[in-house]
């Protein structure tokens, strides 16, 4: 009991470390119009679920993927926020038009664009995930992905919050999904830079 305990603590503290970011990525959804909360919630946990379910393989296989091309993910947020970008520039916005709110909220496109993001804001949890579950029973990696789900309803939860906060919310509604592109872009160069991917293929 004890055993599986400490694994929990180790899943708690693994999470919090590799997916802090993620929150401020969420804060930008929520406050981008385009996006429904559904579609946030789903993409957020397929983009957690397939991160974990390379790592358990990875791990399974001990077989691990150069960094550098796991950095080659950093072009899906950089592609949306340069997308997110060009649609702000030229004044494309959902805000005055109903029907295009149910298109966006029909669509599948956003989904997988969170998802994808996801993804490549989390090449720092597979480096992390795989080697830890390399050394866990089935037990406990069932007990991490537990975990790891809900916390990731923890983080969905406490960014849904504070863009609807009485204070905080109407702020970040105002301004968060001008700062979104900004934010993909970066964390995009950021995950090509500490990957090493630039200087790989320069070479």
């Amino acid at each position: 009991m004890d055993h599986l305990l400490g694994a929990l603590g180790v899943a708690i503290v693994v999470f919090a470390s590799t997916d802090v970011d993620d929150l401020f990525v969420l804060l930008g959804f929520f406050a981008d119009p385009k996006f429904r909360v559904r579609q946030i919630v789903i993409g957020q946990y397929l983009g957690i679920a397939a991160l974990f379910g390379f790592s358990v393989l990875a791990s399974l296989l001990v077989f691990v993927i150069p960094a550098a091309y796991i950095g080659l993910l950093g072009l899906a947020p950089i592609y949306f926020g340069l997308k997110r970008l060009w649609e702000i520039w030229n004044g494309i916005d959902t805000d005055d038009n109903p029907e295009d709110h149910e298109k966006a909220s029909a669509g599948h496109g956003n989904i997988v664009a969170v998802a994808l993001v996801t993804i490549a804001n989390g090449g720092d949890n597979i480096s992390v995930y795989t080697p830890l579950f390399a050394t866990r029973s089935a037990y406990e990696i069932l007990a991490f992905g537990c975990v790891f789900a809900a916390l990731t309803a923890v983080w969905l939860g406490v960014a849904h919050a504070l863009v609807n906060h009485p204070k905080l919310g109407a702020p970040i509604r105002r301004h968060g999904y001008r700062v979104v592109p900004f934010v993909l872009i970066a964390i995009g160069v950021l995950i090509l830079y500490e990957a090493g991917t630039v200087e790989f293929f320069w070479r």
